[in-house]
Parts: C-alpha cells; structure tokens; sequence
C-alpha cells in the first residue's frame, strides 16, 4: 500500500520470533482523527497467529525466568534511555494517531522514566519473607520461606486513551517478575506501542519474550484470555469488555487484572475554593479530550454555588482553543475517531431530552466534539447513574446536604474514583470515606494516578490493584517452601 508522497506503509506485528503480517494478510487502517488521512496500516491478526505467539510465549518465559533481575532491570533502563532517545518522533506518532494535543504526547511520553524506573527500583526490593521455627505449636524445627515466583505468560489488552502510560503499568512489571509477554494495543492507535517494542527489542529483551499482536477484540483478545496458556490477562477498557473478558478467562481459571469504566462523581461543597473547583475541572474533565476513565464525569454542586460554578466554567471554556493537535497552543483535539464523537453527541442530546438544559457546546464536527455544560440534571437522569460520556462533557447536578451528595455519588455501579471540594479536610476526608470507589481525592479532581498508586475500582468498574505497590505481586505467584525439621 502506497501512503503519502508514495511512502510504503504497513507495519508488521511482532508473532514469536519474527516481524510478519497477519497469516492471512488482513490489515486494519491507522488514520489521523483530526484530519482523516491515512497514517499507516497494521496487520488484522488471526486465531493461528495467537497460538503460534502464545507457543512461542510459554518456551521463551521458562528462559527469560532463569535470566537474574538486576539483568532483566538493565534492559528496562535501557528501554528507558531509548524512549529519551527518540521522545520527539513518539510524541509526533502518539499526538498523531491519538489526536491528543502535543503538549499531552510529550507528557506522557516523558511518564515512560517515571513509571519504568518506579517498577525497576520496587522490584529489586521485593524481598522474600520468613515464618521462623516456632510460631506455633508443634513447628519447633521447622522454618517456612515465601518466594515469588513469575506467573508466566502475560497478556496485556491496552486501550487508545493512555497507550503509553498503560505500557508502563503493564510491560516492566511483567518483564521484571519473569514473565514473558504479548501486547494487544488499540486498533485505533498501536503505532506508538509498535515502536516501544522494538525498542524493547533493541534494549535487549529477546522477541518472543515480548510479542505484539493487533487486531479486533472479539479475535485477538478473546482469543488470548480463552488460550490456555495464557496465565494472566491485564486488560483496561470498558467494563463490558471486562466482563466478557473474566467471563472468558474463567473457563481456564485464568488470573484477570481489569481496570475499566467509571462515572466519578466530582462533589463541591458550599464552602469550596472555587477557583480551584474551576482549575480542578479543566484539569480533570478536559484533558485527553474528557476521554479518561477516572475522569469526573458527574458534577455534584452544591445548590448555593451551583450559579456561581456554571457561569465560571463557561467563562473559562469559551477562551480554550480547540483546534490542530499538532500544534503547541491547542488545549483540546479531536477525540479519538468519529463513532466515539458521535456516541458522545447521542449521550448529550439523550440528557436534554430527558430534562437537562445546554448551557454551551453541544457542538460535533467530524471527531471533534466541543466541550459542553449540561444545567438542570437532576439524579433520576441516567447520566447521573450509569451512562458514563467518555468525552469533554460536564454534567452539573445540584443538592443541598452532604448526604444527599454521597448518595448520588454512590448510586452509580460504577465505583473508580471519586472527589470532594471542600476548606474543612476533617469535612472532606469523612466524605471521602463513605464514597464507594477505589480512589478519593481531596481538594482535587477524581482524575488523580500516579505510578506509586494501587489503581483500582470497585463494584463495575474493575477487579485487582494496579501500581508500582501492587502490580509485581499480581504478576507473580506466592511459593511457600517448607524446610521440616532443619533445626
């Protein structure tokens, strides 16, 4: 296939040991959501190409397991020095194919040290622990020592949102506890993922150890957590993805790690900074063009500032420039194509239908889908519940108690992260103790991950923790090795 200005295009996948196209040939297209065109093509891999990854996956993992840490810990820094190497060219793909503004590429490119290095230092002090003799009765002489051992193979399902940042949170940890791995990126954006593995390669991790495979969920993904030799399946997306996921893996008893949707309530209290509330907004609503999954996405205001909050925000939405992702000044793209732009314009008319008044916005052209208050939403509404508007949307739903806010906010099935606004934190972190989510954040938006963090909701909205606390013992299993009667 011949791209712009007679360029050949069409990245190959990563299947065991070598580069290739899909068995049958099939690719899927790769465009720019900001302007349509055509950026490149990735092969569409079939039911034969997971198995031969997943064969070779479980013979290179008995290798890469024998291999010590501080040596595998080597080729992660080296990945990492890559990435600084080439951050310019990463940041120009991902803002690309993602329609992400610049400026939020070269952040999250930069997020790669942070993250990697995070993983690096905690698992070299991961130390094992001891049950000495005599703790109990009858276990006089004999000690009992607990070691981690790797899990196997892991397959790692990314969505487009965040692929660097989740590569982070994904790849290290399960290379650094042993595992061997196959990345499934995104179909819409997996050129930037494309091109951290062969960094890995580069850095020295040997193909087959880490494997890249694209193509449709219902194939490649279903296929790798139906795959009995697949150990671990670490998926973020939406929550019915997750369930038809675990639904999958269950028939093999295969570990899940799920991080998915979420409807986070955003609550301000009447004795709020509402400067803050208005920065806290741009910030945890705006970025990435509102699609983040612990985004706050239900604006609970309480009823005497509710006015006041409205009025702010519209002031401060009608100065951001919305535009050329490309470019450094723009504050908002596109979202990431136009079917998810229009399910963001459904989800917005649905709620006026139902009641809610538009304050301003409301406005799609192509991908682009403008940033939009909602007044007059009342907690009946589905927005206020389980419809969760994966875009730049900002619903505003008033009350007059504190626990009329928490319940709302926990009316929702979706339980990620949530926030409260308030100058009282004894106030605050009460409130942040009832809500029920994974993560609550005081005096900031719900929109709050860093490395360090155990990332994770509750009820629908995820199974399992992940983080530089939690993820290397997610990825590893715990051996007890008994020592009897050695004293």
């Amino acid at each position: 296939m011949q791209g712009e200005k007679g360029k050949r295009i069409g990245m190959k996948n990563l299947i065991g040991y070598e580069w290739r196209d899909a068995s049958d040939g099939k690719t899927i297209e790769v465009t720019n959501p900001a302007t349509g065109e055509l950026i490149d093509t990735v092969p569409n891999c079939t039911q034969d190409d997971v198995n031969e990854a997943v064969r070779v996956a479980e013979i290179e993992q008995k290798k890469w397991a024998e291999v010590p840490l501080h040596e595998r810990a080597d080729k992660i820094y080296k990945f990492i020095d890559l990435v600084e190497r080439d951050k310019d060219k990463l940041a120009k793909l991902l803002s690309a194919e993602t329609g992400k503004p610049i400026k939020e590429a070269i952040a999250e490119i930069a997020n790669v040290r942070i993250g990697a290095t995070a993983f690096v230092e905690r698992a070299k002090h991961l130390y094992n622990e001891s049950i000495p003799a005599g703790q109990e009765a009858g276990q006089e002489k004999t000690m009992q020592i607990t070691v981690r051992q790797p899990i196997g193979v892991v397959a790692a399902i990314l969505p487009f949102n965040f692929p660097s940042d989740l590569f982070c949170q994904k790849v290290p940890p399960a290379l650094l506890m042993g595992n061997s791995i196959i990345v499934k990126p995104s179909n819409y954006n997996p050129l930037t993922l494309t091109e951290y593995v062969k960094l890995m390669i580069e850095a020295g991790v040997p193909a087959g150890t880490i494997q890249l495979l694209t193509g449709d969920g219902p194939t490649v993904g279903q296929e790798l957590a139906g795959h009995p030799g697949v150990h671990l399946v670490s998926l973020t997306g939406s929550t019915a993805a997750g369930i038809q996921t675990m639904g999958t893996c269950s028939k093999n008893l295969t570990h899940v790690m799920l991080e998915l949707g979420g409807n986070d309530a955003f609550i301000f209290l009447e004795d709020g900074d509402m400067d803050l509330a208005v920065k806290e907004t741009i910030w945890g609503r705006l970025y990435n063009g509102g699609q983040v999954c612990c985004a706050s996405k239900r604006f609970l205001i309480h009823n005497s500032r509710k006015q006041e909050f409205i009025d702010r925000m519209k002031e401060v939405i009608s100065n951001l420039k919305v535009g050329d992702p490309s470019k450094m000044d723009t504050d908002m793209g596109p979202l990431i194509n136009v079917p998810a732009a229009e399910r963001v314009e459904q989800f917005v008319n649905k709620t006026i239908e139902q009641g809610a008044t538009l304050v301003c916005g409301g406005k799609r052209e192509g991908a682009y889908y403008y940033p939009t208050i909602l007044d007059n939403v009342t907690k009946d509404m589905d927005v206020a519940k389980d419809m969760e508007i994966f875009g730049p949307v900002i619903p505003v739903i008033g009350f007059d108690t504190e626990e009329e806010a928490i319940e709302i906010a926990n009316q929702s099935s979706y339980g990620l992260c949530g926030c409260v606004i308030t100058k009282d934190y004894s106030r605050g972190v009460k409130i942040a103790n009832k809500l029920e989510c994974g993560g609550a954040v005081v005096n900031g938006a719900s929109f709050y991950r860093s490395f360090e963090m155990p990332f994770g909701g509750w009820k629908h909205s995820g199974i399992g923790n992940e983080g530089v606390l939690t993820t290397l013992q997610e990825m590893s299993r715990m051996k007890t090795i008994v020592l009897k009667n050695v004293l």
